[in-house]
């Protein structure tokens, strides 16, 4: 049956990322990196395409809302919300550099940006991460297995073991959630 087959396959996934201790050393680090930026005034900087933009605004909303319990908002944000910034520039320069703009007129050194491409290799998010370099922000990149051109360019690079679009996504969520739960948690202790 092919729906116990699909919950099999994201179990195998999240399975083999339980497994994995430098990916749940990784998940630490990567939140102690964001709890710093955050607490000394900086900001998280989200970007993907389709199902990981929906994800990227979600782990944002997460941060500048509120995840378990009531508390000050934090510096989060999707960089793809703004559709009237996102069609000009789309459309005055090309859509591989929608990210890399917004990067550009938000970011700063000290703030981290969040990259989220199952493949690795979206045009815009790798433009987004050489500019979030430039101004030395720490780049993070939720990615499937291979890692794509991305691998090269992430200062922390979480390589979901799959080639499955649906099973890297449903585990890019999860290791987001946990993150967010663990930046309220050391925030607002």
């Amino acid at each position: 049956m092919r729906i116990k087959e699909a919950i099999q396959q994201s179990i195998d996934v999240k399975q083999k990322i339980l497994s994995d201790n430098q990916l749940i050393e990784l998940i630490e680090k990567v939140t102690d990196i964001c709890v710093t930026s955050l607490q000394n005034g900086g900001k998280i900087l989200f970007c993907g395409n389709g199902g990981s933009a929906a994800d990227a605004q979600h782990l944002a909303a997460e941060l500048s809302g509120r995840f378990y319990f009531d508390r000050e908002p934090l510096n989060a944000e999707a960089l793809h919300v703004n559709t009237s910034f996102l069609t000009a520039v789309a459309n005055d320069y090309s859509f591989d550099e929608v990210f890399s703009r917004s990067v550009k007129a938000q970011g700063k050194k000290g703030d981290i940006l969040i990259g989220l491409s199952t493949s690795g290799n979206s045009k815009n998010v790798i433009k987004a991460f050489n500019e979030a370099k430039k101004l030395d922000m720490t780049t993070v990149g939720l990615t499937g297995e291979s890692g794509g051109k991305l691998k090269g360019l992430a200062d922390y690079l979480f390589n979901v073991p799959s080639s499955d679009t649906p099973r890297i996504q449903e585990s890019h969520i999860m290791i987001g959630h946990i993150i967010c739960e663990l930046i309220e948690s050391k925030i607002f202790s």
